[in-house]
This record gives C-alpha cells, sequence and structure tokens, in this order.
C-alpha cells in the first residue's frame, strides 16, 4: 500500500507542477489586483462622492471583514464539498461583485460589492495552500514558495501602472472592469486543476484520487507507485476552542498578534 504523499514523492516533480504553479501562482495576481485595488481608487471616490476620512478607511476595513468571515465560511465548505469547487466558487464570486463595483450608483453600494470581493478572494487561498502542498511533498522544490511571492508583487505593480494611466483618462470604473480580467481568464484554465487527492482519500473517494494521481503521473512522464493507495487514520478534527486550550495559548495569540 501507499500513500497520496508517498505517491506524489514517487511520481516526482515534472511538467504538471510547474504549470500547476504558473496557476496557482497568477491567482496571487489577480488576488493582489483586487486589494490593492482600494489604495488607487479610493482618492478618486473621495473627490466623486465628498467622502470623510472615516468612510474612505471604511472601505478598506470592509474588504478586509469580508475577507475575514468568508475565510471561515469558505474553509468549512472546501472541507465538506472540496477544494476545487470552493475555489472556483471564489473566482467566480469575486470577479462577479467586482464587475458589480464599476456601476456602484452611490458609495453605500461601493462598500457593499467590495465587502463581497473581500469574500470571494477569500476563497483563493482555500485552493492555493492545497496546491503548494502538493508542490512542497517534493521537498527540494520548496524554494517554489519564495519564487511564489513574486506573483504576488507582479499583481500590485500592475494595478499600480494600470491606475497611472486609467484613472486620469477613463476613470477608475474602468480601472476595476480592467482588473477584473485576470481572474475571469483564470477560470477558463480550471479544467486543469484537479481535485485534492488528499481530500478524496479523507472522504473515501480513493477511485477519484487514484485518477488525479495517474494524471499527474502520465503528464510527468512518470508512473504512480505499485500496490493499493491507503485511506489514511481517521485522526480527531480540529475545532476553535483547541486554539484556545492553555497548550496552544501562547503560540495562538502569537501567531493572530503577528498577522
Amino acid at each position: 500500500t501507499f500513500t497520496v504523499e508517498e505517491a506524489v514523492e514517487t511520481i516526482g516533480f515534472g511538467r504538471f507542477h510547474i504549470v500547476l504553479f504558473l496557476i496557482m501562482g497568477s491567482t496571487g495576481v489577480a488576488e493582489a489586483m483586487e486589494i490593492m485595488l482600494i489604495a488607487v481608487v479610493s482618492p478618486v471616490i473621495r473627490c466623486e462622492w465628498q467622502l470623510q476620512d472615516w468612510q474612505v478607511a471604511l472601505v478598506t476595513t470592509m474588504v478586509f471583514f469580508g475577507y475575514m468571515v468568508f475565510s471561515i465560511v469558505l474553509g468549512l465548505l472546501a472541507d465538506r464539498y472540496g477544494r476545487w469547487k470552493i475555489l472556483l466558487l471564489s473566482f467566480l464570486w469575486a470577479a462577479y461583485f467586482s464587475l458589480l463595483t464599476s456601476f456602484a450608483p452611490s458609495y453605500i453600494w461601493f462598500v457593499f460589492l467590495r465587502t463581497m470581493v473581500g469574500g470571494g478572494v477569500a476563497g483563493h487561498a482555500q485552493g492555493r495552500k492545497e496546491n503548494k502542498q502538493i508542490i512542497a511533498v517534493c521537498s527540494c522544490f520548496n524554494p517554489f514558495f519564495s519564487l511564489g511571492k513574486v506573483f504576488w508583487l507582479a499583481g500590485s505593480l500592475l494595478i499600480i501602472g494600470l491606475a497611472s494611466v486609467v484613472n486620469p483618462t477613463i476613470g477608475w470604473r474602468w480601472l476595476i472592469r480592467i482588473a477584473s480580467i485576470p481572474g475571469i481568464l483564470l477560470i477558463l484554465v480550471f479544467k486543469f486543476i484537479p481535485e485534492s487527492a488528499r481530500y478524496n482519500v479523507s472522504t473515501g473517494n480513493v477511485a477519484a484520487a487514484m485518477a488525479t494521481l495517474q494524471k499527474i503521473a502520465k503528464i510527468n512522464g512518470t508512473a504512480v507507485p505499485e500496490g493499493v493507495l491507503r485511506e489514511p487514520t481517521k485522526e480527531k478534527r480540529g475545532r476553535f476552542k483547541d486554539l484556545i486550550h492553555p497548550k496552544y495559548l501562547r503560540t495562538s495569540l502569537q501567531i493572530w498578534i503577528i498577522w
């Protein structure tokens, strides 16, 4: 018998992982553009709608509030229905509400719609973390984690560069529409991203997990290990109150403060 981790290690790093890395890295570009968009749009809407300082600040606050709340909700849904479905839903969600934001008739609508965008962007992390683990199992390729940060920086620079050209000419509404394009394009390549084999095994769907591993092996030009894929030992799932257990409380507080 063999586990998913042992299978991924045997299959090795190849074309599949490179393509997966580029696709998941590109989600960082889309995410950075949506998050950093507020910084380059806020000065413009402040003048257009005669906003006070607290109103401008509230926009950013609500984006991250949406991110925080939906991170919890989408994380639970990803555990129940699968990473692929939630990742696809999050991109459709974020792109839809981002485009709607460009038609916002008032400040209140703008804040609400950007909050929804923040909620959609929160789902990107559910699939990105899972697929990073697929690459990370081949421990010698951990430098890809550092390289992945380049995508976020690229998205930040891209939206700032676009804003310097688009805002003074055709306006902030078109800037938002253009910023939605990367997320929409990524939806078109979602067919390449498989459901997590680890998730399928955890839910007892061993056949689907094997199909995913065989697909990866075929693209890489290798083969899965000999034997039968086994399900992991059922373990007690973590709960929120575990984070504040005396054993972990100090670590939890430190991590929360750092973040």
